[in-house]
C-alpha cells in the first residue's frame, strides 16, 4: 500500500531535544580542552628544547655561569659570569657546539664546545669574547669544599694552595716575590687542579689578570687590557677574550697526567748526574757580597765543594778581586765553578756602549733610546731575548767567560717580568711580558748541565735546573723554611721535573732572623 502527498506538502521540523543540548556543549568543552592541550604541548616542547640546548654532556649552561658534575652527578666544577649574563635566547646548538650571541651588555662570541679526548676525561672549551675594546671579561672559580693545587710560586706557599684576605684582579706575570710580596712569582702556569679531578687550563692568548676572595673561596679570572702590561699583536684589535678549557677525569692522577701531557713539553735532557749528586757551595750564604779569593781559599780547604761564585762580570770583570789564575787553581784542584749571571748591563759597563750600538737591549715605547731600569745593584740596561743578536751575543760572551776562566757553568738570576720598565718595547712585540722571561730561560739551554734559573713561564722543555726564590732562616709560610715542600710540590705540578732548593738554612740575614724564635713543626 503506498501514500501518495500533495506535491505543496512540507514536513513539520522538530526541535532538538532538551536532552541533545548537553552533549553539544561537552563535545564544544571536549574541542576547546583538546586545542588547550595542543598548545600547552606545543609550549612545553619548545621550553624542553631549549633546556637541551643550555645543557652539553655534564655541563649544565645558566645565565650566570654553569656547573659540571662527574658521572656520579656531583658537582666537580662551578663558575659564575661576573661581567655579564648570557641571553639565553641568543644561544644555538650545533653538533658539539653551543654557542650564544648576546649578553646583558650587548653583543659577544660565546661558546662551549664538548671534546672528550679519552673515555674517562671530558673536556670543555669556553670563549668568553667581547666585541668592543675597553670592558673586562671576568669569570668567578668556586673552588669550595675542594683542595687546589698548581698556579705559581708566591710569597706565601701552602699545600694545597690556601689564600687570605681579598685582592682585586692583577696581572698573572713573572715577578720576583721576595721584593714584592703581593705578586706572583718567578715560574707560574695557567694551571690549576682539583681534588675532585677538575682541572682548568686558561689559554695563552688571555690577556690574564687574577684576583681571588679568600673568604668566598673564590678565584677571579679576568682578561682585560685598559691599565694592564698586555697588549694586542699588531693589527689585532683590543677586544678583550676569556678563554680556557675545563677537563674532569675519573681521578686527579689521570686527570693531572692528560692536561700534562697535553700542555707542557718535556725536558729534551737531563742535567749532569754530579749537578743530583753533589752538595753546591755558595759564595752568598756566607760572605755575601763580601767576598774575595782568600777568603774562598780558605773555606774550600775545609769542604772541598762545587763552588757557586758571586760576582759582577759585567760589571767591570777585569778589576774584581778575582783573576784567572784562582781559576786555574780552582780547575787544577778538581773543583767545578760556576758563576752567578744576570740579564742587567751597568752603566759603568763597557759592555753598555756595545748593547747600545747594536741594539741589544730593551727599549723605551719610542724604540729609539734603551729603557733605564733599577735592579739591586743600581741603574742598568736589560738585554731584549726576543732578539735573536741579543741572545747570540750574551751567550758568546758567556762562552768566552767559560773559555778563558774555565767555569763549569752559570747561575742565572733575575728574569722576571717585575724588572721591566713599566712602558717599553721590545724587538719582537710581546703580547704577555712573561714570554720575555720564557726567551731568557731558552737562552741557557745550552749550558744545561750545571745551570740553573730562576724564572720559568711554559718552560718545561729547559733541561736547567729551575731554582726556587730566596728562603729566610726562619720558620714560616712567607719565604720561610717550612714553605720550602709546598714550593716545591707546587712547581713539580706544573711540570717542572728538575728543581734547586736553593741554600740548606735558608738565606741567612740578621735582621731576617731577630726576634721570636718559632721552633720548627715536629715530623
Amino acid at each position: 500500500m503506498y501514500t501518495f502527498l500533495p506535491e505543496n506538502f512540507t514536513p513539520v521540523k522538530q526541535k532538538p531535544s532538551k536532552e541533545l543540548r548537553p552533549m553539544l556543549m561537552a563535545i564544544l568543552l571536549g574541542l576547546i580542552l583538546f586545542i588547550a592541550a595542543v598548545v600547552a604541548w606545543c609550549y612545553y616542547t619548545v621550553s624542553l628544547r631549549k633546556a637541551e640546548r643550555l645543557k652539553t654532556e655534564l655541563m649544565d649552561l645558566r645565565a650566570d655561569g654553569f656547573v659540571i658534575r662527574n658521572q656520579h652527578g656531583e658537582v666537580v666544577f662551578r663558575l659564575a659570569f661576573h661581567s655579564g649574563r648570557l641571553d639565553l635566547e641568543s644561544c644555538s646548538k650545533e653538533g658539539e657546539i653551543l654557542s650564544c650571541t648576546r649578553s646583558s651588555t650587548g653583543p659577544l662570541n660565546f661558546f662551549i664546545q664538548t671534546v672528550k679526548p679519552k673515555d674517562t676525561v671530558m673536556c670543555y672549551r669556553v670563549r668568553w669574547e667581547e666585541l668592543a675594546a675597553g670592558p673586562a671579561v671576568e669569570h668567578t672559580m668556586f673552588w669550595e669544599d675542594a683542595h687546589w693545587y698548581g698556579g705559581s710560586e708566591m710569597s706565601t706557599q701552602h699545600w694545597p694552595i690556601r689564600l687570605a684576605g681579598y685582592q682585586e684582579p692583577v696581572p698573572y706575570v713573572t715577578s720576583d716575590v721576595y721584593s714584592f710580596r703581593d705578586s706572583f712569582g718567578g715560574i707560574l702556569e695557567r694551571y690549576w687542579i682539583s681534588s675532585k679531578a677538575a682541572a682548568i687550563k686558561i689559554n695563552d692568548s688571555v690577556p690574564f689578570h687574577l684576583g681571588f676572595n679568600a673568604s668566598e673561596r673564590t678565584l677571579f679570572f679576568q682578561a682585560r687590557y685598559k691599565d694592564s702590561p698586555y697588549k694586542p699583536l699588531p693589527g689585532q684589535q683590543p677586544f678583550p677574550e676569556l678563554s680556557y678549557r675545563v677537563c674532569v677525569g675519573s681521578d686527579i692522577t689521570s686527570i693531572h697526567k692528560y692536561m700534562v701531557r697535553r700542555y707542557f713539553n718535556k725536558p729534551s735532557k737531563i742535567p749532569a748526574e754530579n749537578a743530583f749528586r753533589y752538595p753546591i757551595w755558595s759564595t752568598w750564604a756566607l760572605y755575601k757580597k763580601d767576598i774575595n779569593q782568600y777568603k774562598m781559599f780558605a773555606k774550600l780547604r775545609e769542604d772541598g765543594f762545587k763552588v757557586t761564585l758571586w760576582t759582577h762580570p759585567f760589571i767591570n770583570y777585569n778589576s774584581s778581586n778575582f783573576g784567572v789564575e784562582m781559576f786555574a787553581k780552582l780547575r787544577d784542584d778538581g773543583f767545578k765553578v760556576t758563576l752567578w749571571i744576570h740579564p742587567f748591563i751597568h752603566t759603568n759597563s763597557s759592555s753598555f756602549k756595545e748593547g747600545i750600538e747594536r741594539q741589544l737591549f730593551i727599549k723605551e715605547p719610542s724604540g729609539r733610546l734603551p729603557a733605564m731600569v733599577e735592579w739591586w745593584n743600581g741603574i742598568g740596561a736589560i738585554l731584549d731575548f726576543t732578539n735573536p743578536a741579543a741572545r747570540d751575543w750574551f751567550q758568546s760572551h758567556l762562552r768566552q767567560l767559560r773559555h778563558k776562566y774555565g767555569i763549569s757553568s752559570f747561575k742565572f738570576d733575575a728574569g722576571e717580568t717585575s724588572y721591566l720598565p713599566k712602558q717599553f718595547s721590545t724587538f719582537r712585540p710581546l703580547s704577555d711580558p712573561s714570554i720575555w722571561s720564557r726567551r731568557y730561560t731558552e737562552m741557557a739551554i745550552p749550558f744545561y748541565e750545571l745551570a740553573e734559573v730562576r724564572v720559568g713561564y711554559q718552560s718545561q722543555n729547559i733541561s736547567c735546573f729551575f731554582r726556587i726564590i730566596d728562603r729566610d732562616s726562619v720558620w714560616g709560610y712567607e719565604l720561610g723554611l717550612k714553605s720550602l715542600i709546598p714550593t716545591v710540590l707546587t712547581i713539580s705540578m706544573l711540570g717542572y721535573p728538575f728543581i734547586s732548593a736553593d741554600m740548606i738554612g735558608g738565606n741567612f740575614f740578621p735582621n731576617k732572623t731577630d726576634g721570636t724564635v718559632e721552633i720548627p713543626d715536629r715530623e
